[in-house]
């Protein structure tokens, strides 16, 4: 029997993992065919069929999931082992990549990505911003980025960045001639520029005050899944937008924003980066949480 390469065998392991081949290969940086062509060629030096394979699935047979069973660990073995000597080596290498929303990913990117690079150069940070709450482990990510109160429970959180509030802007135009809102019920009588979460629901506006919390599905002609757009919409007179304050406040300072319904949005608990309780820490991600802390006190 013709002895497999650790690629072949780091391959297997994506794709069981992942139960994915495009999932697998997006991981891995290669192509769908080529991959699928490492595991034809893994099978045949084995002279065992690893997976069950239709045009809509993929899953282990009996001998591919004892297979994995047994090359996990060795696998994270050696990824601790590699670790450990860009360690003695005195500066974290390979690739480190996060899962971060919008909001996150820019704050890393004015805040704390250009020190990082500087600081480690042997390091290739993959940062990928998207709005919905993926599994980083499953999608093959060190760390994810998002709002502390959508983590999930078994994973370690480090907050950074403080509070963040949402607040109901609009344009002076827009509001010019009528009414000022007193409560959230108030915008029902207006224009809202509602948005679609990345799940495909309309997004509830959460308001709270003293203790009096309240979800409004307004009432609105438009709908965006960009906090950038929903933004825009609001500059160019369509109505109220609900957004991140970060996103708005450069145009509340230059006053073609106004905000409406203030004394009922409090700040929230803010954004966090996390990552898998059970796992070892690699370097890269060790000295990107280090950075961020440093960061963050100093703002």
């Amino acid at each position: 029997m013709a002895r497999p390469s650790l690629n072949d065998l780091a391959a297997f392991a994506a794709v069981a993992n992942h139960q994915s081949f495009r999932k697998a290969a997006d991981v891995m940086g290669v192509s769908r065919s080529a991959l699928s062509h490492t595991i034809i060629g893994l099978e045949a030096k084995l002279d065992v069929r690893l997976f069950n394979r239709t045009t809509r699935s993929v899953s282990l047979t009996q001998a591919g999931a004892r297979l994995l069973a047994r090359l996990d660990p060795v696998l994270q073995d050696l990824d601790y082992a590699l670790d450990t000597l860009s360690e003695e080596r005195g500066t974290p290498g390979g690739i480190l990549r996060i899962n971060a929303n919008k909001s996150g990913a820019r704050i890393l990117l004015a805040d704390v990505v250009p020190r990082f690079m500087d600081l480690y150069p042997d390091v290739e940070l993959d940062l990928v911003s998207e709005g919905r709450l993926v599994d980083i482990v499953e999608q093959g990510f060190d760390a994810g980025i998002r709002l502390l109160e959508a983590i999930p429970k078994d994973m370690i959180a480090v907050k950074f960045g403080g509070d963040v509030r949402f607040i109901a802007v609009a344009a002076p135009s827009y509001l010019n001639g009528k009414a000022a809102l007193q409560t959230p019920d108030d915008l029902y009588a207006h224009c809202c520029i509602r948005q679609r979460l990345p799940s495909g629901k309309r997004y509830r506006w959460e308001f709270s005050k003293r203790g009096a919390e309240i979800a409004v599905d307004v009432p609105g002609n438009l709908t965006l899944d960009d906090s950038d757009l929903l933004v825009q919409a609001a500059v160019d007179g369509r109505g109220i937008a609900y957004v991140p304050e970060y996103f708005a406040r450069p145009l509340l300072k230059s006053g073609q924003l106004v905000t409406v319904l203030d004394d009922w949005c409090p700040p929230t608990p803010g954004l966090a980066l996390y990552y898998p309780r059970s796992r070892h820490v690699p370097s890269p991600l060790r000295a990107f949480i280090d950075l961020l802390r440093e960061v963050d006190r100093s703002r």
